[in-house]
């Protein structure tokens, strides 16, 4: 294996290009912490035509961006005729073309799509593919698993030689969407996998606190029946569970006066959407993951703590000596528990959200 340095900071491209390919094959949260170096090329090329290259599932976080001139998508699993007709559709198309992935497919895309190419590459030479990939790129970034991914994605913009905006552009809302007159929280309760899941008595003793503050409650979820299943039992009584696509869900976000989540792209929505946000963490490292609040951060998150803030962002964890793990909870798989969020108590994240609530 050979290790290669990243190469010394060039000057912006010259000519300045007229269309910019941005490509960020991956899953909603992550695409969404993709912005703020989107929003760094619009506001060094202002002129220029920026599209996105994104999954279908993921092409929801940039309905709306203002910074988006249009939005090209791919299935998360293309047949083979899916991949020719996106390949025949970006050659030669574009004057810069910026893969935010170290995959071959991203980089692949890159090399189709423009002459001029940035992208990200593996920390370490470790066969010939990687080699040829750092020759087809000609402004790299390395990966670096110590960095919040929004610094990371940021990286690429220093490689281009414009300034960094750090900010986090939520998609748009839905204006019809009907929200509360008075003083409300949206709950997201429901991960992805259960080693994310707070407790049922905890969502639950917060809840009966939100309502001893005035504070309405909107309790959101996805589709999936199972998911829907778990939230019926967590909010059994208390509430009824709103299904909304992510434009009301933005609108809900931006109207509330606290949003409270766990580890989630619903999250990381939030505290783009500008809301009052408690986000709690179980395994997951926040000096990577940590949703990232309104205007940047000036101090990184801490891996571990028992309240941090920064911004519009607070995040609760429950600081066992063995956290952030990063593994999948206690059992290493998605459908294990996490002991440092089954012991993660209500009065700590009541402290947290009444620290939210504060004007």
């Amino acid at each position: 294996m050979t290790e290669q340095a990243a190469p010394a900071f060039a000057p912006p491209p010259n000519p300045p290009p007229k269309c910019v390919l941005v490509i960020t094959l991956a899953r909603i949260g992550d695409a969404l912490l993709t912005t703020p170096l989107i929003r760094s090329l619009r506001r060094a090329w202002p002129e220029a035509a920026i599209d996105v290259l994104a999954f279908k599932g993921s092409a929801a976080m940039f309905r709306g961006n203002p910074d988006i001139t249009t939005i090209l998508t791919l299935p998360a699993k293309p047949s083979a005729a899916d991949s020719l007709r996106l390949a025949a559709r970006l050659w030669r198309r574009y004057d810069l073309a910026v893969s935010t992935q170290s995959g071959d497919r991203p980089t692949f895309y890159a090399v189709l799509a423009a002459r001029r190419r940035a992208g990200v590459v593996a920390p370490v030479i470790r066969n010939a593919t990687d080699a040829i990939k750092r020759r087809l790129l000609q402004r790299i970034v390395v990966t670096d698993d110590t960095r919040h991914r929004v610094e990371q994605a940021l990286q690429l913009a220093d490689a281009l030689g414009i300034a960094r905006v750090p900010d986090l552009v939520a998609p748009a809302g839905d204006p019809a969407t009907h929200r509360p007159a008075s003083p409300y929280a949206v709950i997201h309760a429901a991960p992805m996998f259960r080693y994310k899941q707070w407790t049922r008595d905890g969502w639950r003793a917060l809840a009966a606190h939100l309502a001893q503050r005035g504070v309405g409650l909107v309790a959101i979820g996805g589709p999936d029946p199972a998911e829907q299943a778990y939230l019926r039992d967590v909010w059994d009584g208390i509430a009824t569970v709103q299904i909304a696509a992510w434009p009301a869900t933005v609108t809900l976000l931006r109207g509330a006066s606290v949003y409270i989540g766990p580890d989630t792209s619903v999250t990381h929505l939030a505290a783009a959407a500008g809301c009052p946000t408690v986000a709690l963490f179980g395994p997951m490292d926040p000096r990577l993951w940590g949703p990232w609040p309104v205007g940047g951060m000036t101090e990184p998150w801490r891996a571990s703590g028992t309240i941090q803030h920064r911004g519009n962002v607070w995040i609760v964890q429950n600081p066992l000596p063995c956290l952030p793990c990063g593994f999948e909870g206690c059992e290493r798989h998605v459908a294990s528990h996490s002991q440092c969020l089954d012991e993660l108590s209500a009065a700590q994240v009541i402290c947290a959200v009444d620290a939210a609530l504060v004007p």
